[in-house]
């Protein structure tokens, strides 16, 4: 054995051959920690200083090669400062570069996932070999960073500017056939043949038949690139990919910039120009406060998984009612392979989510995600039918009729006599309570809320809501099957509008009253999509339907009625958004709402400023106010982030990272901002609360801090420790 450490292993066989091995003890994939990283370093001074060595292959012990860095890791380096990280990513670079030149070729064999750390270590070795099933790319800039250990010079350098541009500025993960089609890897075989394949190399390298230095000179030279071809290649490409990635998030055009200016540079001066660049995204609030998302999806996939550990396995499912909704759930389950009944009480409603259904396997079928054949099969995984006949084998039933109590009380009760005693029951609603909706059930106790948000195919989350006397089993069952159809599935705790609409509204009670004081409900939107949402308020509520809107402003008014009893419009309190449904305008539903809509080349609904809109508004002005873009970004904020804490606050969602998670997966708060209450956080708490106050002197209880949050405030806390707090 050469070396033997707790991540990394080096041994020679009998023809001279050393296998460096990643194989991270107690860890089901490896990781580049610091600790390996040191690691790694000593393990390449062990090989420089054995004798007789003729060739190194690098291998992994574990199903992946190596997924990337450590970043749980990231915000405690980040917080050391420009000038650690770029003396950091040099040590890095010194073992890197041993690698690269040590006195014999080398080849790694890529037997999984080996992304970001785990793609740059294998861009070191002269040679690759991957697996047919494995997948490499440097995916940093969905981080808000970009390669900071030599991906940026030496993929360059391996595959051409253009397609390391794609690669890295769209932080794709690559499979093997497009590896090898790019020149990023010489040979693609079955795993079992990996190693076979990599000592041929290394066995063809020392015979002189493979140049393996003529490969090194490549990746330390710069790039053969003349003033043309790099405009070609680099100023079209920022302009593409700043269109493409917005103003919000810098890293992917950076990451240009960096290889644009290494690529004239030989291999020490473009690595201290990619360590610099990734320092200095590194201390950016957006870098910040996507590894955070990252590791806030980690926590929430952890949670689900203990959820899931508690429950039977899903294999045969139900929808009731076929409409748009169940059309989209039926297509969800079939596509992912749960096989899925779908029960209406009319023939031309099981129509109706067939061909829902179809439409989005036939989008499929379009973009070459699937071939006919393949779409044909999963739809045999849909089977409509009128009766109850065949529900006594379904595992969960998912209830997704009309969005009224009665009804929905109704089919609940009757469904359950048709189903096991150890079927799950569940309901999508938006807003009407589960315990309420358990009081018709005989076994309650297998009943939960699965709130799918429109349209089900994109919108990656699912509220999973437990009743009072939901089980265990039951929140298990639920978790599991929204995982197997691709979902984040985040448990949270009855109350009206549950924990995504319930903090949604008051931004909607925000927007009403910004209306009322005269503000221009397009200049709203104009400010919070500048912000960072994906829409404004009042383009979000036409999208979302004015009468769905209203009725959910209905439910909160009743729920929560010392701040957003103003929701229900009575008497002269009718709001902007109360005015546009009375007056037939539902949004995109009949093509008028805050706008009117026209359909686009595509056939898509394209909105247009509509006279008539404005006019109506004008009945509910009351004053006319000038409002900066930061008064209309506190009044639509505040009161949302202020839900956020309060929902906490009343164990309606158990921390901080599923809070944030669920309205960055459910209504699109801008992930670069990092969810509400890290943007508490990032104004400070303190802060927040003044401010939070002033507005509240004039705009009432909505706008009013919780006695916790000002507590928070004078101890100084946050709702995410900083790394040195832990």
């Amino acid at each position: 054995m050469i070396y033997q450490g707790n991540a990394i292993t080096v041994a020679r066989n009998g023809d001279d051959i050393a296998t460096l091995t990643f194989d991270l003890k107690g860890e089901s994939v490896n990781k580049l920690s610091s600790a390996v990283v040191q690691e790694l370093g000593d393990a390449v001074k062990a090989l420089e200083n054995e004798n007789g060595l003729k060739g190194l292959m690098i291998t992994s012990g574990k199903d992946a090669f190596i997924v990337g860095a450590d970043i749980t890791e990231f915000h405690g380096l980040f917080d050391k400062g420009e000038e650690y990280l770029v003396e950091m990513n040099l040590k890095v670079h010194d073992i890197f570069n041993a690698i690269e030149d040590l006195p014999f070729p080398t080849v790694t064999a890529i037997n999984g996932l080996a992304l970001g750390g785990g793609c740059e270590v294998l861009l070191t070795t002269d040679f690759r070999v991957m697996g047919e099933k494995a997948k490499i790319g440097l995916p940093e800039t969905k981080l808000g960073i970009l390669p900071g250990w030599g991906g940026c010079v030496r993929l360059p350098r391996l595959i051409g500017a253009d397609n390391a541009v794609e690669w890295i500025a769209g932080g794709t993960e690559n499979r093997a056939a497009d590896a090898l089609k790019m020149g990023a890897v010489d040979a693609v075989v079955p795993n079992d043949q990996l190693e076979a394949a990599a000592l041929d190399i290394l066995a063809r390298a020392a015979s002189g038949e493979l140049d393996y230095q003529a490969r090194r000179d490549e990746k330390k030279q710069p790039l053969k690139l003349n003033a043309i071809e790099q405009m070609m290649a680099f100023e079209t490409a920022k302009g593409y990919v700043a269109g493409k990635a917005g103003p919000h998030y810098p890293a992917p055009v950076e990451a240009i910039k960096v290889i644009q200016k290494g690529a004239g540079e030989e291999r020490a001066r473009a690595q201290a120009i990619e360590a610099k660049a990734f320092a200095k995204l590194a201390l950016s609030n957006v870098a910040f406060n996507l590894v955070g998302l990252f590791m806030n999806d980690q926590v929430v996939k952890k949670k689900a998984g203990k959820y899931e550990k508690q429950a039977q396995p899903v294999k045969q499912t139900a929808v009731l009612g076929a409409g748009i909704m169940g059309g989209g759930i039926a297509y969800q389950s079939a596509s992912k392979g749960t096989p899925i009944l779908m029960k209406d009480i009319k023939d031309e409603a099981l129509e109706l989510g067939l061909k829902e259904s179809r439409k989005l396997f036939a989008k499929q079928v379009e973009r070459k995600k699937l071939t006919t054949e393949q779409m044909a099969e999963k739809l045999t995984n849909i089977r409509p039918t009128l009766s109850y006949g065949d529900f006594g084998n379904v595992d969960l039933v998912v209830e997704a009729v009309v969005e009224n109590p009665k009804v929905k009380g109704a089919v609940l009760a009757e469904v359950e006599e048709s189903v096991g005693e150890g079927t799950i029951l569940t309901s999508n609603t938006s807003t009407i309570s589960i315990n309420r909706l358990a009081q018709n059930l005989k076994r309650p106790e297998n009943f939960c809320g699965m709130h799918f948000f429109n349209p089900v195919h994109r919108m990656p989350l699912v509220e999973v809501i437990r009743g009072a006397k939901t089980s265990d089993a039951a929140v298990g069952a639920t978790v599991a099957y929204a995982r197997a159809m691709g979902k984040t599935p985040i448990v949270v705790n009855d109350c009206p509008g549950f924990l995504v609409n319930r903090i949604l509204f008051p931004y909607f009670g925000g927007f009403s009253f910004l209306v009322e004081q005269g503000a221009d409900f397009q200049r709203v939107d104009k400010v919070m999509e500048k912000f960072g949402w994906p829409m404004g308020p009042a383009y979000l509520l036409d999208v979302v339907g004015l009468d769905t809107a209203v009725h959910a402003g209905e439910v909160m008014a009743e729920g929560f009625p010392d701040r957003m009893g103003s929701m229900s419009g009575e008497g002269d309190k009718k709001s902007a958004i109360q005015l546009m449904y009375e007056n037939d305008r539902l949004g995109q539903k009949n093509d008028k709402g805050f706008y009117a809509y026209e359909e686009d080349r595509k056939g898509k609904p394209k909105k247009v400023s509509d006279e008539a809109a404005y006019a109506l508004v004008k009945q509910v002005v009351k004053e006319e106010k000038e409002f900066s873009d930061d008064d209309i970004i506190a009044r639509m904020m505040v009161p949302l982030c202020l839900e956020t804490v309060r929902c906490l606050e009343d164990d309606i969602v158990a921390s901080p990272a599923e809070a944030d998670m669920a309205l960055i997966y459910g209504i699109g708060f801008p992930p670069f901002r990092g969810g509400a209450l890290r943007y508490i956080d990032a104004l400070g708490v303190a802060e927040f609360v003044k401010l939070a106050d002033r507005l509240a002197q004039e705009l009432g209880p909505l706008y009013a801090p919780t006695e916790k949050l000002r507590k928070m405030a004078d101890a100084g806390k946050r709702f995410y420790p900083t790394a040195s707090q832990g």
